[in-house]
């Protein structure tokens, strides 16, 4: 499996923006889904957005619809997590993921993870 790496984390003011990145680092993306999740020490982690890689079809948790927004790069080979109108609920350290298959919420499916960026939105 190759390394998932996440960047664009960081601190910011609520109704803030912060796009997060993801990238395979000495490889290419040869998966099917490419998911972003979240999490809060002592919460269990959370589906945000995935995308199809190939196709680019998207779905979104409820709670960030409407002010994230999951893209792809195929030329960068790189996946993107727009976030605006970011509030202090939003703060967690957000991961990036990959699976074989169309995309799903549950976390146990997703075979590849990276390390995470933590995001943090002040109020």
């Amino acid at each position: 499996q190759v390394q998932l790496v996440e960047s664009g984390g960081g601190l910011v003011q609520a109704g803030g923006s912060l796009r997060l990145s993801c990238a395979p680092s000495g490889g290419t993306f040869s998966v099917d889904t490419v998911g972003w999740f979240r999490q809060v020490p002592g919460k269990e982690r959370e589906f945000v957005a995935g995308i199809s890689w190939r196709w680019g079809g998207t779905a979104y948790a409820d709670s960030v619809k409407g002010r994230f927004s999951i893209s792809r790069d195929i030329a960068k080979n790189t996946v993107y997590l727009q976030m605006s109108s970011l509030k202090p609920e939003d703060t967690a350290v957000y991961y990036c993921a990959t699976r074989r298959g169309p995309v799903v919420t549950t976390v146990l499916s997703y075979e590849n993870w990276g390390q995470g960026t933590q995001v943090t939105v002040s109020s």
